[in-house]
């Protein structure tokens, strides 16, 4: 049975067929549409309000992302992710989020720290309260205001691209509970070592920080298997 998601008309100036994607990849990321769901192309042309061609074309960039495959008599299928997607999206994504540290450590200011510390006072409650469904995508705007910090535009675009994936596997990772406490006391010491300027331990935090998200997301996946 398709997944009821509830698609908006398409009136963006962009082709069709780049809306008809960024919709499904978004759909596909967050779980909207699950894994092993056939994507009929009547059935979805009509939700999204577009022809069947753009809608290929579509399809044809997801297969080549990796989030749907042509399954022989059954046609169009959402991929699961596999331990290797994560491995690789998780070590782009690290590789690129490490070379950022230096530049965040230089150009942080007081309002950031201020700005950084308002966002943890909020997330402090949501830990105490295992409220993991607020609490999962304010812990990736906090990640991503660090980052952002450093000003490095060419490589913070290309993080962005990421960002769906890991926003996905981070809402994942955050579920292990055993981890909770502890990976929101690091968020903590992490703002004190951009305040003290002290890359050392910033990286060394950092770089465990990630490690621990991407080993906690792999063992969701393992569990699921």
């Amino acid at each position: 049975m398709m997944t009821k998601v509830t698609f908006q008309p398409m009136m963006e100036s962009r082709p069709i067929r780049e809306i008809a994607y960024e919709v499904l990849k978004h759909a596909i990321i967050t779980g909207e549409i699950p894994a092993g769901e056939r994507i009929v192309e009547t059935a979805y042309a009509d939700r999204l309000h577009i022809s069947r061609t753009p809608l290929r074309e579509a399809l044809r960039k997801l297969e080549r992302d990796g989030l749907v495959e042509y399954v022989l008599r059954r046609g169009v299928v959402v991929r699961a992710f596999t331990i290797a997607d994560v491995e690789e999206i998780y070590t782009i994504r690290n590789a690129l989020e490490m070379l950022t540290l230096p530049a965040i450590i230089q150009h942080a200011t007081e309002e950031d720290i201020t700005d950084l510390r308002t966002k943890l006072a909020r997330m402090d409650e949501l830990v105490k309260a295992r409220d993991i469904e607020t609490l999962s995508p304010l812990t990736r705007a906090f990640h991503n205001e660090i980052t952002r910090i450093s000003g490095q535009n060419r490589i913070l675009r290309v993080i962005d691209g990421q960002d769906e994936y890991i926003t996905r596997f981070s809402a994942m990772a955050i579920r292990q509970e055993s981890r909770l406490e502890e990976a929101h006391q690091e968020h903590h010491r992490l703002v004190d070592y951009i305040e003290a300027r002290d890359l050392e331990s910033f990286r060394a935090l950092m770089q465990h920080h990630i490690e621990e998200s991407k080993r906690r997301c792999l063992e969701a996946i393992e569990q699921k298997g």
